[in-house]
């Protein structure tokens, strides 16, 4: 995928991810597609430890791949953040 594919995808998985664990509110478009592209590396992580495929391109199972690690990522940053 090129650099606009992975800024889009990355802006959407995160916005996606920022809804389920109730973050939209204090995050911005940065910060979304930050969450969703580092989310999209950690969900490949996680799917290769159960020798599954991670991120493959701009579909659907990609995006649910990058959605799952961004709700980790900001699980994780909610947890080691406190009550924000």
């Amino acid at each position: 995928m090129g650099i606009l594919s992975w800024i889009i995808f990355g802006g959407l998985a995160g916005w996606i991810a920022s809804l389920i664990m109730k973050t939209d509110k204090k995050m911005g478009l940065l910060a979304n597609i930050a969450v969703g592209i580092v989310g999209a590396m950690i969900g490949g992580f996680l799917m290769s430890i159960i020798n599954k495929t991670g991120v493959t391109g701009f579909n659907l199972y990609s995006f649910l791949v990058a959605v799952l690690g961004a709700v980790v990522l900001l699980f994780i940053i909610k947890a080691v953040g406190g009550k924000n």
